[in-house]
């Protein structure tokens, strides 16, 4: 599970979504899915960073049970290449944390959820020492059931919170109604739980909420997980060469364009033009600011923001976009498989995702992706901003007994264990025979697997960042290296890995940026109506939420 983001700023709902269709792939092919790699007050406005953070934090002690197969480097997921051997599998959680207490984690799922006392849910019960009940809600609504939960008087012990459902009252009510984990886990306290202490610090530190240690972080990497993919094979056999700058992608799509073959150079490229000029992602509002000297700048009022939007308008206004991309109709993946586009964007999962589907293809029996290192829109190096070190976290309610809170402490503990483990294993796969078999060292989920061994256990934490495809090393290894060139050019920028909760008066400033882009960029809105809406912005708000940025800077310091 990924739950990564299509910017390249924040992982988001829409990602996480994106993610799972590598899982319902899954469900079809049975291919195997492991994959991980996102001062202030009791309102829950603010930040805490700095000194202050670092007093809330766990003391970070790394395991070294299993040793990946290739090292993370700068910022990147670590991989594992290699075949899967249940009777080598390492122990991670030697003795039952757990107590036997009940704990009712409230938690999203996407698609029927399992019984409560099915197989998986047993099998960890068992194994972990907690008897979580879990109380599965519509992963598409879970919004609207957090804010009511929180609105009411009686809460689950735990409720899994991703960060996409963070507005409105929900920060705040967070602040309010959910515990802090400090006294448990600040410091060395947290060696009780070796795998949650193995969490890295900067996805520890997105769990500070309200000024206290609230959440228990699942991690991602913070590089930048939009990859601009193209038909490897299809230009090997055309001698094609990937695009080195702005200008050679156009280019290049266009001499790819056979309207009449049906054949386009490329999908919708948006989200990779941010990258490509250079320009701040927008899914998480903190991460949308950079320091100008003094000034704190908004990423709607850059140019480089402006240039990425032109670029992409050039694309389509050059005919070399897929039709059904600029009615934003059917599927771009799909239109990429088929051959139907040569280039398009996609969170980096889609690596893995698409070879897997494609394995066996009679249409593409040669079929080879690979992802473009983004490129500079001049031909230089790219300018590549941080994302969020963890996007996801595990709450527990104010007032839960010592033994509950231990309790779903020793859940997640065991959810965190590193891939190579048996705990991993267990929580990611099920049990043998019954939710997954191994052919050749590569484990294959059974149709129970596909439908009980799913998001909950894997959503309440998790270990470093990794890839781990043992049926498709060389797809493994490919993307981690593709992670380790990228984060060479990334830069954290002031707010990087804080949660900071804007006021509720600010909440809606930024809402209909993404459907103006998307207008702007088919050619349905013009320059000046993108302009009128930066405008409206800054005068309906945007410069006093500067101001209360730049306060929040002074007083608490920059966190890159």
């Amino acid at each position: 599970m990924t739950p990564n983001s299509p910017s390249a700023s924040a992982p988001s709902r829409r990602s996480f979504l994106a993610s799972t269709a590598v899982a319902a792939a899954a469900v079809a092919g049975g291919m195997p899915l492991l994959a991980a790699c996102g001062g202030s007050t009791e309102s829950g406005e603010g930040a805490t960073s700095g000194k202050s953070a670092k007093k809330l934090l766990p003391t970070f002690a790394a395991r070294s049970i299993v040793a990946p197969d290739i090292a993370s480097k700068n910022g990147s997921c670590v991989g594992f290449t290699g075949k899967v051997d249940l009777d080598k599998l390492a122990t991670s959680v030697p003795k039952k944390l757990g107590t036997g207490a009940q704990v009712k984690i409230m938690a999203p799922f996407w698609g029927p959820p399992p019984k409560s006392d099915c197989e998986y849910y047993t099998a960890l019960n068992k194994a972990s020492g907690v008897q979580v009940n879990w109380q599965n809600q519509d992963g598409n609504t879970y919004g609207e059931k957090i804010g009511a939960v929180l609105a009411s008087s009686s809460l689950p012990d735990v409720m899994i919170v991703p960060g996409w459902e963070l507005s409105g009252k929900i920060p705040s009510a967070l602040v309010a109604k959910m515990a802090d984990l400090g006294p448990y886990l600040a410091g060395d306290k947290v060696k009780k739980y070796p795998n949650l202490a193995a969490v890295p610090q900067d996805a520890w530190r997105r769990g500070i909420f309200g000024g206290k240690l609230r959440g228990i972080p699942y991690p991602y990497s913070y590089l930048p997980n939009i990859a601009p993919f193209y038909r490897k094979d299809l230009f090997g056999k055309k001698g094609w060469e990937p695009p080195k700058s702005a200008q050679e992608f156009l280019d290049l799509a266009k001499e790819m364009t056979s309207k009449k073959a049906g054949v386009y150079g490329c999908d919708d490229m948006k989200w990779s033009s941010f990258n490509i000029f250079g320009s701040l992602g927008g899914s998480e509002k903190a991460l949308g600011w950079k320091l100008d000297g003094d000034k704190l700048v908004k990423r709607l009022e850059t140019d480089e923001y402006l240039e990425a939007l032109e670029w992409t308008r050039k694309l389509y206004a050059a005919g070399v976009v897929h039709p059904e991309a600029k009615a934003q109709t059917g599927d771009g993946a799909l239109r990429f498989t088929s051959g139907k586009v040569m280039m398009y964007n996609a969170d980096i999962t889609a690596w893995y995702g698409k070879s897997a589907e494609m394995q066996g293809s009679k249409a593409f029996p040669d079929f080879e992706m690979a992802a473009m290192d983004i490129f500079g829109a001049d031909g230089g190096d790219p300018t590549l901003y941080a994302g969020t070190p963890a996007n996801v976290w595990a709450f527990l309610r104010k007032n839960a007994s010592k033994e509950i809170v231990e309790n779903a402490l020793a859940a997640a503990n065991y959810a965190a264990a590193p891939v190579g483990t048996k705990e991993h294993m267990l929580a990611y796969y099920g049990e043998e025979g019954t939710h997954f078999t191994i052919t050749d060292g590569v484990p294959k989920k059974t149709e129970k697997g596909n439908a009980q061994a799913l998001n909950t256990w894997q959503m309440l934490s998790g270990p470093a960042p990794f890839f781990a495809y043992p049926d498709l090393p060389d797809v493994t290894r490919a993307m981690v290296e593709w992670q380790q060139r990228m984060g060479a050019f990334v830069t954290k920028t002031p707010f990087y890995g804080m949660t900071i909760v804007e006021p509720s008066r600010y909440a809606n400033l930024e809402d209909k940026f993404e459907q103006l882009e998307d207008d702007y960029v088919r050619g349905n809105k013009k320059l000046s109506d993108v302009q009128q809406a930066i405008s409206s912005w800054k005068s309906g708000g945007g410069d006093k939420l500067r101001d209360w940025y730049k306060k929040l800077l002074d007083e608490n310091g920059s966190a890159s």
